[in-house]
């Protein structure tokens, strides 16, 4: 899996770039996901919102129910949620696609012809995942906050004011940019693996049905640990803002 990795960095540079198999990939994943991603979204931001807001009023902080609603969607919650509709919807989608041009010996019958699958096949899928997964990021960010400020401001009377002012005074830019480099991340890895699982099935349709549930369990934990490590580097990095 990392040996493919690295020729889908390398071969993505190599001319010529599989233009259209790329814009039809975008527009594939983004068929299958963003409806999904969108109704997700909305309830994953009301239960961060309610979660936080019934947590800061029992310790009296009402003030920064919004700063820490908005940060926890931002920085965590919207590349999570991002990244398991890409490996969940997107990901088995392609798993399942190249799995059965393997067993159909098309992938051998373009090794054969000198045209390289990977190039060919896998680069414009992992492109594809990698792009849909930003803008994805930005749409469930932009939803789950106006969930989340609905559900404070509605249900728990939250007021407005307060939870737009502590939200800019404590978020900053980097928060946004760790949160887009996550989801480009998340993208990357749920392409590689769906990849490396769809190039390597067992023999058979049933072959095929396991390596896609093998990708989305695979992709799901290495979401997880990536995820926790690059928090890690983002806290030690980046100071938090007013400290």
């Amino acid at each position: 899996m990392f040996s493919l990795a690295i020729d889908v960095v390398r071969l993505t540079f190599r001319r010529p770039f599989q233009l259209r198999e790329f814009i039809q990939q975008c527009w594939f994943v983004v068929s299958v996901t963003v409806l999904p991603t969108a109704l997700v979204s909305i309830p994953f931001g009301a239960v961060i919102a309610l979660q936080i807001g019934s947590l800061t009023r029992q310790i009296g902080a009402q003030s920064f129910t919004g700063a820490a609603s908005v940060l926890a969607i931002i920085q965590q919650a919207s590349p999570i949620v991002t990244a398991l509709l890409i490996a969940g919807a997107g990901g088995s989608a392609i798993c399942a696609d190249l799995g059965s041009r393997k067993i159909r010996e098309e992938i051998d019958a373009m090794e054969v012809l000198g045209v390289s699958p990977i190039q060919r096949l896998v680069v414009p899928r992992v492109l594809a995942a990698m792009l849909v997964s930003v803008l994805l990021n930005g749409m469930v960010s932009v939803v789950g906050v106006m969930g989340g400020y609905f559900f404070n401001v509605i249900l728990q009377d939250g007021t407005p004011g307060a939870y737009l002012a502590s939200f800019s005074a404590l978020a900053q830019l980097p928060d946004l940019w760790i949160s887009e480099i996550k989801a480009l991340i998340f993208g990357f890895l749920a392409g590689i693996v769906a990849a490396y699982r769809g190039l390597n099935p067992a023999g058979g349709p049933k072959g095929v049905g396991d390596a896609v549930n093998q990708a989305v369990v695979i992709t799901f934990l290495l979401l997880f640990f990536v995820n926790f490590v690059l928090t890690t580097i983002y806290l030690q990095v980046v100071p938090a803002k007013g400290s």
